[in-house]
């Protein structure tokens, strides 16, 4: 990095680095702070649903947020502010049986956000972050969260139009949840996001749905041991498309390595009756080929090349040490 604006440049020799260091003034510079924001993503009921916490001081009180906040400069790198973040805010952590599941939370870095306007306060960049995990447990708010919950995504307001903006506070009606809830508030509106959180989500829905045709993510949605119409509702809930059940049957273990079966099945039969499911886990795949097209992709004419792995805004995604692949 070039040694220019206020600061001289330095003379050569370790001697004179340090003599240089000694009187570096970061005050110099025009402060800019760091955060980390968490795109928390499960299943409940066969739906896609987002963690978010709502704010309880300003900017932005009273509205809806992804879970995150200041990095803890010159204590913490990205990745462990993030995994704090996500457990101060919603209270995941605290329980042998909440951490046995946050074992296998599945964490990747999604991108930059930098925007001089996107936070009223100064000027702060934002690293976000993808997590998912099966059978996430019903957060609890803490820190500076008033409250905290599980909102299907098809709630909230993703608007983002030139002429959107964030109001002033949601839009989704009177919260309700006291601190913590199995889902937040819903009305007649969708709920809009505090800051650029909607662009974020947006962007962070744009990636799982992609990496869902060329990667084996979709297990991180499910327990260690699943049947094919698990893995395809997890498909359907993510896509918001229904798939032809045979079809995707096929597909799926026409992978190699997507999926491993276990050799056992499951205790009792489908809801129809019938006879009980095989069950499968997640195999030693880090892409599938050939791809699982999304229907839409599939119906293009032309449209039979391998699907790339999209570019993050910034670093490459990267996983949390305790990813389960």
């Amino acid at each position: 990095m070039a040694a220019d604006g206020p600061h001289p440049r330095p003379g050569t020799g370790p001697a004179a680095e340090q003599e240089w260091l000694a009187a570096y003034d970061p005050r110099a510079y025009t402060p800019v702070a760091v955060t980390v924001d968490v795109v928390a993503l499960t299943l409940r009921r066969g739906s896609l649903h987002v963690l978010l916490v709502e704010r309880g001081a300003p900017p932005y009180q009273g509205c809806w947020a992804l879970p995150g906040g200041f990095l803890r400069a010159g204590e913490e790198g990205l990745d462990e502010a993030a995994a704090r973040e996500l457990a101060e805010e919603t209270g995941l952590l605290g329980a042998s049986e909440v951490e046995a599941k946050l074992c296998r939370l599945h964490l990747e870095q999604l991108g930059t956000y930098g925007a001089p306007e996107r936070d009223p306060r100064m000027h702060v960049v934002s690293v976000a972050y993808l997590a998912f995990a099966p059978d996430l447990p019903d957060p609890q708010a803490g820190t500076d969260a008033a409250a905290a919950a599980w909102h299907p995504v098809a709630d909230l307001d993703l608007d983002l139009g030139p002429g959107s903006r964030v109001p002033a506070r949601t839009t989704g009606g009177p919260v309700d949840t006291h601190g913590g809830g199995v889902d937040g508030p819903t009305g007649p509106h969708p709920i809009a996001l505090a800051f650029d959180h909607a662009r974020i989500l947006a962007d962070g829905l744009d990636r799982v749905r992609a990496k869902l045709e060329y990667s084996p993510l979709a297990t991180a949605f499910l327990p260690y041991d699943f049947t094919i119409p698990e893995l395809r509702a997890v498909y359907e809930a993510v896509w918001g498309e229904k798939l032809h059940p045979g079809n995707f049957h096929r597909k799926v273990l026409s992978v190699p390595g997507f999926v491993e079966s276990t050799g056992t099945t499951t205790e009792r039969g489908g809801a129809r009756g019938g006879p009980r499911a095989r069950t499968y886990h997640a195999g030693d795949a880090r892409l599938l080929h050939p791809a699982l097209l999304r229907p839409a992709r599939e119906e293009a004419p032309g449209d039979d090349t391998p699907v790339a792995a999209p570019a993050a805004a910034s670093t490459a995604g990267h996983s949390h040490p305790g990813e389960h692949r």
